[in-house]
């Protein structure tokens, strides 16, 4: 009873937002803020009191039931997302002040937290599927808020390539119900090895397709080109899009499939996973090859988002149990650093609305706070110990090197590429802040333009926690290999 609670104050306050007339910003604020710190409170009740009980909403067929229950990867993916969700909507309240329409905004924000638990929540394939697909509709009209040209032309986009991968998923999901004797999430898969025999190409098909079809979200090569795009919305909706929701729940959703529904002794050491490896390790150097060159810097923030997407996706399709500690610690320590960039992003636009990269030099003495803590951000990207980022990446590969096989070295080698571009198209956005003039077509002052406590106390709690994710990671590193190893179910 209480999961279906949790799931129902955000949809539910969400949905009877526009209904309100606030007479004040600050009234809305507190409306939305109570709901989602509610949810927030209800949701780590739920994992720290967690059981083996589930909810059955109703079934649609024989193996479609609509199902939610807690275990350890839900764990990891929905607390990440109560911890992110409260600061998300906080640091909202002073960015809207500057876009039409908040409280529509704020509506659909805060029904798409309901939404992504749902995702981390859910029992099987089937309600994965289900909340997967309308997690695309709940922020699609996150994407196309600002409802010019460009925005309508990301939210088609968007639309386009998510049903795309959808089309793909839905046929795992056919497979999967045939092959198997439920689509519950089982550690290990469900397939049912007597129906496989003699279908194991097929299956291997697929899975790849399903590696595709979920990982669109995941923005992995070649269904990439929506992110990007997606940079012109607002930039809570992008530090959402880009860092902690929707993909996330891409990557999420692989772990799934893979560890979950096809299981990884089955598609160990197959042409499969080597396909799937080659997929994300091109995307790793191709995200990070492209946040060099690009010079908008919520878009470079994307490119990077791409690449370290597949830093997760290349970790789960290791198909090992430190691959999936190494995908979901990057999962979480990710998340952390990639929404602590985007807000510094976007408290420069809001602050001096400046959006490209050779516009920021000099900012360290303008916005000294913003410009500090993506220095550490950057930092902790990079995977410069004692960071978060070097705790996931040590993880990565470590993982990737003890394969043994080819494909786990050239994982290594997509890595190591990757961590060079990462400090190139980080460190020269964030070394010029300090250590340059301001740009001669900066016409303010070099007044102090950094944001009001609404924008700095997320920025502050998130920058403690890359740091104290960094110096004491053991407690959640333990927690992932008691998951990986079905010690925590």
């Amino acid at each position: 009873m209480l999961l279906l609670i949790t799931l129902l104050v955000p949809l539910i306050s969400g949905a009877l937002l526009p209904l309100f007339r606030f007479k004040t910003l600050k009234s809305r604020g507190i409306y939305v803020e109570a709901a989602v710190i509610l949810t927030s409170i209800l949701t780590w009740v739920l994992l720290l009191t967690r059981s083996d009980a589930r909810i059955d909403l109703f079934t649609i067929m024989d193996g479609l039931t609509l199902s939610f229950k807690v275990d350890g990867m839900s764990c990891i993916f929905a607390g990440l997302v109560s911890i992110l969700w409260p600061l998300a909507s906080l640091y909202g309240f002073e960015y809207m002040t500057h876009e039409e329409r908040p409280n529509t905004f704020f509506a659909f924000y805060t029904m798409t937290y309901a939404v992504t638990l749902a995702v981390a929540m859910a029992a099987n394939l089937f309600t994965l599927y289900v909340f997967y697909e309308c997690l695309t509709l709940i922020t699609l009209p996150l994407v196309v808020h600002k409802q010019d040209a460009k925005s309508i032309h990301a939210g088609r986009k968007y639309l386009y390539y998510s049903i795309s991968g959808a089309a793909m998923a839905f046929i795992a999901l056919v497979f999967t119900l045939h092959y198997g004797a439920t689509t519950d999430f089982t550690l290990g898969g469900i397939l049912d090895m007597t129906k496989v025999a003699g279908h194991e190409h097929v299956l291997h098909l697929v899975f790849l397709l399903a590696f595709i079809g979920f990982g669109t979200k995941a923005a992995v090569f070649p269904m990439f080109a929506w992110l990007p795009a997606a940079s012109v919305a607002p930039t809570p909706v992008t530090a959402l899009l880009h860092a902690v929701a929707v993909v996330n729940a891409g990557a999420y959703a692989v772990l799934r499939v893979i560890y979950y529904a096809f299981g990884a002794d089955f598609l160990y050491g197959t042409i499969a996973q080597s396909i799937a490896l080659a997929i994300a390790c091109f995307t790793i150097v191709f995200g990070s090859a492209m946040a060099v060159k690009e010079q908008h810097f919520k878009r470079r923030l994307a490119y990077s988002t791409i690449s370290n997407l597949s830093y997760m996706l290349m970790g789960a399709a290791l198909m090992t149990p430190s691959g999936m500690v190494g995908s979901l610690s990057h999962l979480v320590c990710h998340g952390l650093m990639k929404i602590t960039l985007f807000y510094c992003a976007g408290a420069i636009l809001v602050r001096t609305e400046q959006e490209y990269v050779q516009d920021l030099r000099g900012f360290g003495k303008v916005m000294p706070f913003t410009c500090g803590v993506m220095l550490i951000s950057s930092v902790a990207m990079v995977g410069i110990p004692p960071l978060a980022g070097f705790v996931s990446k040590w993880n990565l590969l470590t993982a990737a090197a003890d394969t043994g096989l080819a494909m786990g070295t050239v994982s290594v080698a997509a890595l190591i590429i990757s961590a060079v571009l990462t400090a190139i198209y980080l460190f020269t956005v964030a070394m010029p802040m300090y250590f340059r003039p301001l740009n001669e077509g900066v016409s303010f002052s070099q007044e102090n333009r950094d944001p009001s406590w609404m924008m700095k106390l997320p920025l502050f709690i998130l920058t403690l926690l890359v740091i104290g994710v960094g110096l004491f990671s053991q407690p959640l590193i333990t927690f992932l290999r008691q998951i990986a190893s079905g010690v925590i179910f």
